[in-house]
């Protein structure tokens, strides 16, 4: 299952949220600054592409289907944006930038958008994963959002778990997007196409997984043959065992997350909990400072094996 949003042609959950983004944009009355921020992984990418779809070919063939959320796979900026080549978008993802290559990328940006668009069309700029720019990149940012020229869309995606500054939010029209749990179940259904999640352990399951979450899970368990119905306690076990987390990134960005899963169960499951409550802060702790000063995870996990998975 493909998880790369400007590959994602069918864009599910946000039909009413789209036609009123849409109606906007055809009234001309869409800010030309927003932000779209959610928590990880509801498609908020997804959503920003296909506006951007929607805006590009309105006069081109197999221009985007608003009736039903979906871009034709043969549609021209659809294929040029996909190759990196569409020259009225510039994108900054934040995935894999270093820090000190940011504010290259910003300037790069503002140059860009300095310059004539090409057949006098809109230059969109879509900067994912806002909360990953630091403090000089934003600071850049800001000066060229305080004025943009008037053919310039901004459209910046956040995780709203992780905070901007305000100076930031205060310049930017703000949408909040959502799925409450009956969209997300069905949603993901709908990527999956498969049975994983009606067959994933329930030890896996709860109200904060979003579908980003679970597509990322059945690739992992999909790419290493393992078996959906897996308790955590066998999946860390396996992990530590087989030093996955030392050669996946998945695992590895993920890896406090299954562990607070695996104590959430053993809180749930047993009457005295003090000690399954230090345990938890014990090593989270030890987690969120192997991640921060770039410290030796194996050695927190081989530790939490002894004590927690053996002990």
């Amino acid at each position: 299952m493909n998880l790369i949003p400007e590959n994602n042609t069918q864009l599910y959950g946000y039909s009413d949220f789209f036609l009123s983004i849409k109606n906007m944009y055809d009234n001309e009355k869409l800010p030309n600054k927003i932000i779209f921020s959610g928590n990880k992984g509801i498609g908020k990418s997804t959503f920003a592409y296909h506006l951007i779809n929607y805006i590009f070919s309105q006069k081109e063939e197999d221009r985007y289907d608003s009736e039903n959320n979906i871009i034709s796979p043969n549609n021209f900026s659809y294929n040029l944006i996909k190759n990196g080549t569409h020259p009225n978008f510039f994108l900054i993802s934040n995935n894999a930038e270093k820090s000190n290559s940011q504010i290259s990328k910003i300037r790069e940006m503002i140059n860009y958008t300095n310059k004539s668009s090409f057949n006098n069309k809109f230059k969109i700029i879509l900067i994912d994963n806002i909360e990953n720019l630091n403090l000089n990149s934003i600071n850049a940012l800001l000066k060229i959002i305080e004025e943009p020229n008037d053919k310039v869309l901004f459209l910046l995606v956040q995780d709203s778990k992780k905070k901007i500054i305000d100076t930031l939010t205060s310049r930017c029209i703000k949408f909040n997007l959502f799925i409450n749990n009956d969209s997300r179940n069905e949603i993901i259904e709908k990527l999956l196409n498969n049975k994983f999640y009606t067959n994933l352990n329930s030890d896996f399951k709860n109200i904060y997984n979003s579908p980003g979450d679970i597509v990322s899970l059945h690739n992992f368990f999909k790419n290493n043959n393992i078996d959906e119905t897996i308790t955590i306690e066998k999946f860390i076990k396996l992990l530590i065992d087989k030093s996955i987390f030392k050669k996946n990134n998945y695992i590895t960005n993920n890896i406090s997350y299954f562990l607070e899963l695996y104590f959430l169960k053993k809180i749930y499951s047993l009457k005295h909990k003090s000690n399954i409550h230090d345990l938890y802060n014990y090593f989270l702790s030890k987690i969120s400072n192997c991640h921060k000063y770039n410290l030796d995870l194996e050695s927190v996990l081989i530790e939490f094996d002894g004590k927690v998975l053996n002990g």
